[in-house]
C-alpha cells in the first residue's frame, strides 16, 4: 500500500467505502456503519475545521506581505493584482452561470432532495442557525409529509412545521453585508462566532498595516506569520497520510445515511455527481481555453494561439499530474520565459505571486460545489447569499495553499459564508480528485496567462 500514490489509495478508499455502505445496507449492518466507523470520516471533516480558520488567516496574511513594500510595488503590483482579481471574479461568475442555468442539484429526485432538506434543517436547528427558507416547499406534500417522520431522517426535538417552512427574517439595509464584514471583535470571530468574511476582511487589514511598518518591527511578526502558515500546511499533510482511512469512513457513513434500506438513492446521488462533475470540467475548460485566449486578445497581446498553449503544455502536464500550482512553478516560470519570451523580471514578480493568489480554477469550482449542494439540500441561494459566495470565493483564493486538496478546505469556509453544512464536502468527495487535477491546470494557465499580459501590456513601466 505505501508503494501506491496517495491519490490513488484515496480514490480505492472511496470505492471501498462505497462498497462497504452498500454491503451494510444490503446485510442490515447499518447500525454498525453509523456507530463504529463513521464516526472517524466526522473526525476527518473535524480535523479540516479545526485547520481552516488558522490556515485562511495566516495563508492571507503571508500572501500579503509577500508583496513586498507598497510603495516599491508600483504600477506593475496594481496591475497584477487587477489581472489576478478580475479573472478570479471571471472564473467565479462563468462557475454561477452555468450551475445556476443547469442546476445539477435538482437532477436528483424529489425524494432524495426533501430528506436532504430535512437533514440540512436538522443541522441548522441544533447548530443554532438560521435555516434558509423556501416559500416553494409550503405547497410541496412529500415535504410536509416528510416532517411528520422526520426522526426516521435524525433524532431532533419536536417542532412546529410552520417555522420549519417559513423562519422569521429580520429586516436588514441595504449596507448589512457591507457591516457584517467588519468584525467588532476578531477573537470573537476567529472562535467561530463571527463570519468567515470577517476574518478574511482581518487578515487583509492586518497584512497591509504591515506593509507600512518599519522592517526592523515586521520581520519577525512576517517570520511568526510564515512559520504559522507553514505549520498548518504540514498539519494538512499529517492528516493527508492518513486520509485513505478517514475517506473510507466517511464514504462508508456518507452512503449509509443516503442508501438506509433503498440503495437507488445511492445511484440518484452519483447521477448529480456527474451533472456537477461535467460542469466543474466544463467550465474549467472553456476558462482555460476560451477565456483567457480571449483575454490575451483583447488586450492586443498578438501571440498565436497554438504557440501560447504548446509554449506553456510542460507546466499544464506537471500540474495535472501534481494537483499542485506550488510544485509546478519552477516548470511555469521556465515555461512562461523561454518558450513565451517573457521578460525575466516580471516573470519573477507575477508568477510567485500567482502561485500565492491566484486560484481561479478552485474558485470557479468552489462556486459550483456551493450552489449544487444547496440545490441538493432545496436551498434556494438569494442574489445576496449568491454575491457572498463570489465574494468569499474569491477572498478564500488568496489563502489556498498551493498543495493538492487545498481546495476542499477553502470550500468549508466559502459554505459556512452563506451558513451551510461544511460536512457536506464529503457529498462530492468521491470526485474531487480528477476536478482537483484539472483545476491546478487552470490555476498554473491563469498564472501564466496574467504574466503575460503584465508583459505586453507594461510598456515605460519599470520592472523590478
Amino acid at each position: 500500500m505505501r508503494n501506491i500514490p496517495l491519490y490513488l489509495q484515496i480514490v480505492i478508499a472511496l470505492f471501498l467505502g462505497i462498497i462497504w455502505a452498500l454491503l451494510s445496507s444490503y446485510l442490515g449492518w447499518s447500525n454498525f456503519t453509523n456507530n463504529w466507523i463513521a464516526p472517524f470520516g466526522d473526525i476527518f471533516i473535524a480535523l479540516l475545521k479545526l485547520i481552516a480558520i488558522p490556515l485562511i488567516l495566516f495563508s492571507i496574511i503571508g500572501g500579503i506581505v509577500g508583496l513586498g513594500n507598497p510603495k516599491d510595488l508600483g504600477k506593475m503590483g496594481l496591475k497584477t493584482l487587477s489581472f489576478y482579481i478580475g479573472t478570479t471574479f471571471m472564473a467565479v461568475a462563468l462557475g454561477l452561470l452555468l450551475v445556476n442555468t443547469i442546476s445539477p442539484g435538482k437532477k436528483l429526485s424529489e425524494e432524495v432532495r426533501v430528506e436532504s432538506r430535512i437533514a440540512y434543517e436538522i443541522w441548522a436547528e441544533d447548530n443554532n442557525i438560521e435555516s434558509i427558507a423556501n416559500p416553494a416547499l409550503n405547497n410541496n406534500k412529500l415535504y410536509k409529509e416528510a416532517l411528520k417522520n422526520r426522526d426516521n431522517i435524525a433524532s431532533s426535538s419536536e417542532v412546529n412545521p410552520e417555522d420549519i417552512v417559513q423562519p422569521p427574517q429580520k429586516e436588514k439595509g441595504p449596507l448589512q453585508a457591507l457591516v457584517d464584514i467588519i468584525p467588532e471583535n476578531i477573537f470573537n470571530a476567529l472562535s467561530g462566532n463571527g463570519s468567515m468574511l470577517q476574518i478574511i476582511f482581518f487578515a487583509i487589514f492586518f497584512g497591509i498595516a504591515l506593509l507600512y511598518i518599519k522592517p526592523k518591527k515586521a520581520d519577525p511578526i512576517i517570520q511568526l506569520v510564515n512559520g504559522m502558515s507553514d505549520a498548518f500546511i504540514k498539519m494538512i499533510d499529517i492528516i493527508m497520510i492518513a486520509s485513505p482511512y478517514f475517506v473510507f469512513a466517511l464514504m462508508a457513513g456518507v452512503v449509509n445515511d443516503i442508501a438506509g434500506d433503498d440503495i437507488r438513492k445511492v445511484l440518484e446521488l452519483f447521477m448529480g455527481l456527474t451533472w456537477y462533475s461535467v460542469i466543474v470540467f466544463g467550465g474549467l475548460l472553456i476558462m482555460a481555453f476560451v477565456l483567457y485566449p480571449l483575454l490575451l486578445k483583447a488586450f492586443g497581446v498578438n501571440i498565436k494561439y497554438r504557440d501560447f498553449f504548446r509554449g506553456i503544455s510542460p507546466a499544464q502536464v506537471l500540474a495535472f499530474s501534481s494537483s499542485s500550482s506550488a510544485a509546478t512553478l519552477p516548470v511555469t516560470m521556465e515555461c512562461v520565459e523561454e518558450n513565451l519570451k517573457i521578460d525575466k523580471k516580471t516573470v519573477s514578480f507575477v508568477l510567485p505571486i500567482g502561485a500565492t493568489i491566484n486560484m481561479d480554477g478552485t474558485s470557479l469550482y468552489q462556486a459550483v460545489a456551493v450552489i449544487f449542494l444547496a440545490q441538493m439540500h432545496m436551498i434556494d441561494l438569494s442574489l445576496g447569499q449568491q454575491l457572498t459566495v463570489v465574494l468569499t470565493a474569491t477572498l478564500a483564493s488568496i489563502g489556498s495553499a498551493a498543495i493538492p486538496s487545498a481546495g476542499l478546505v477553502m470550500l468549508m469556509v466559502v459554505l459556512q459564508s452563506v451558513g451551510l453544512n461544511p460536512a457536506w464536502i464529503a457529498i462530492i468527495l468521491p470526485v474531487d480528485r480528477i476536478l482537483d487535477m484539472m483545476r491546478t491546470v487552470v490555476n498554473v494557465t491563469g498564472d501564466a496567462t496574467v504574466c503575460t499580459l503584465v508583459d505586453k501590456t507594461s510598456t515605460g513601466i519599470n520592472k523590478k
